[in-house]
């Protein structure tokens, strides 16, 4: 009888072992968004961007964001936090236009096996010389010549660390919706139990967004066509300018990211000089930003700075410029009326 009770005891046990095992087994997946109904996790770098994911995942994912509402994701510095969230993530979305030059070191340290997924893939990059050539052919011919003679030392010496290509993509709509559906293959590759769920929001985000690119043109129509001109803290309005008819005056860091120092004295006479012969009647400030150079510039210049804008950040919850879509409504209202609209 003891023989037989050993040998049960250490049947049962063995089967203890085995159920533990299959539930540690089940758990894992999970967090993978398994069968048995888990929540993919999933980090978005950046504040708009999270807005974007979470439109299209709905309920169906857990979204954590890295760079929060009125963070600045060019001079973001990770947390030990952050090392933790990236090694739990099934999927990580990224602007990939090297808006977060952070990303690559902070995914190596965490040991983070998740998927890294680029949502600017199919999105047409405005580069450097082609935004400058923007109602200003002979100033970018100008300035390519002397990037030929000097090795871009000028861009270095600005501190733009980000290439020759503008990250900013989302303030032309269209180019918004392709990350949407970026977006959406990704969620449902990942997780194909819920990707009706996630096409399903995907069309009706898009929808929403058509309607918002048609209204930014109707908006631009109130502006006079000599008065579409933009001057900002940094080189963010790129696309804007592109998709909607205005011109880039010039920026005060004339920089595609903050990380760049503060101008000269010289560089900043010769955008006061660009100002008042552009006719600029208002100057922005934006809300990832000190406003003390544009101040600056503006009473220099003597003309208006106009409220902050939403750039490369959300605002807080309860501004109007806590979604993405409410973000660009605001700017463009903000731009339209500022400059005359």
């Amino acid at each position: 009888m003891r023989n037989l009770a050993g040998k049960f005891g250490a049947a049962l046990a063995v089967a203890l072992v085995a159920c533990v095992a299959v539930a540690g087994c089940g758990g894992a997946e999970d967090q993978q968004g398994s069968a048995d109904g888990g929540s993919l996790q999933v980090v978005a770098t950046y504040s708009i961007l999270g807005d974007i994911v979470e439109n299209v995942s709905g309920e169906e994912v857990e979204i954590t964001t890295l760079v929060g509402p009125d963070g600045d994701a060019h001079t973001f510095e990770a947390a030990p936090a952050d090392n933790a969230m990236l090694s739990e993530a099934d999927l990580i979305f990224e602007n990939g236009l090297q808006l977060e030059p952070w990303l690559d070191d902070l995914y190596e340290s965490s040991g983070s096996e998740a998927r890294r997924v680029v949502v600017t893939e199919d999105v047409e990059p405005l580069t450097l010389e082609e935004e400058h050539a923007h109602g200003n052919e002979e100033h970018a011919a100008d300035e390519e010549h002397e990037h030929e003679e000097d090795g871009h030392e000028e861009e270095s010496e600005h501190g733009d660390e980000h290439g020759e290509f503008d990250p900013h993509a989302w303030f032309d709509v269209q180019n918004t919706v392709l990350m949407v559906e970026s977006t959406r293959g990704a969620l449902s590759e990942a997780d194909p139990e819920n990707a009706d769920t996630y096409r399903a929001n995907a069309k009706e985000y898009i929808a929403e967004l058509e309607e918002l690119d048609a209204w930014i043109s109707e908006q631009t129509e109130n502006v006079p066509e000599e008065d579409r001109k933009l001057v900002t803290s940094h080189d963010t309005f790129g696309y804007l300018a592109e998709a909607y008819g205005y011109e880039v005056v010039g920026t005060g860091l004339a920089s595609f990211s903050t990380e760049a120092s503060d101008p000269a004295a010289g560089e900043t006479a010769e955008l006061v000089e660009e100002i008042e012969a552009a006719g600029v009647p208002a100057i922005f400030a934006e809300n990832i930003s000190n406003q003390d150079l544009m101040q600056q510039i503006a009473a220099e210049a003597g003309v208006e700075l106009a409220p902050p804008l939403y750039t490369d950040a959300l605002g807080e919850p309860g501004t109007e410029g806590d979604t993405y879509v409410r973000m660009v409504r605001y700017d463009v209202r903000t731009i339209t009326e500022a400059l005359g609209g």
